[in-house]
């Protein structure tokens, strides 16, 4: 069972910005670890922290046969290249589309200690970093659609939606 809650579009942490992460400590790094073990009990690459309810420009991930990473406060500084590839969403579970990323972006961010780092990162490294980075900035992937693809897919949504209410009220 995953550590953390975590939230469904539209709930409203998912659709805001979050706020900069301006402490570093013990907390931090707990909320990063509790995470990284969310992530890894829903198999997931990626999450960001409003996806598990906190406002924070924080996001973890880890690529398969990868080592986990985690990112504060990160910003995209370059990007090249374009590519489709199909992408899905802890915060909207069993649904995907084909969605447009950059091959390659430089990243400036923080540690869990505050201390400044860049990345480049290609492919699909790049994706979960930008898939990651618009949860920071309330955009989730549906977003990223031409406006048919969008509403059909939110319509798909909220099917699945109703169907893990509907689950989760039988269990209780």
């Amino acid at each position: 069972m995953a550590k953390l809650k975590i939230h469904y579009y539209p709930e409203k942490v998912l659709t805001q910005k979050a706020q900069p992460v301006t402490d570093f400590g013990p907390a931090l790094e707990k909320l990063a670890e509790d995470m990284l073990e969310t992530m890894d009990d829903s198999e997931g690459v990626g999450l960001a922290a409003p996806q598990v309810g906190v406002s924070k420009r924080l996001l973890v991930l880890c690529e398969p046969e990868g080592e986990p990473m985690c990112l504060v406060n990160p910003e995209i500084e370059e990007s090249e290249g374009r590519e489709y590839g199909e992408e899905g969403c802890l915060s909207l579970p069993q649904i995907y589309a084909r969605v447009a990323r950059a091959t390659r972006i430089k990243v400036r961010a923080q540690d869990l200690f505050g201390e400044p780092f860049e990345l480049e990162a290609h492919d699909f490294l790049a994706r979960i970093i930008q898939h990651e980075c618009d949860h920071l900035e309330g955009i989730v992937f549906p977003d990223r659609l031409d406006v048919f693809t969008k509403e059909e897919v939110l319509e798909q949504w909220e099917t699945v939606r109703k169907g893990l209410t509907r689950s989760a009220r039988q269990r209780v």
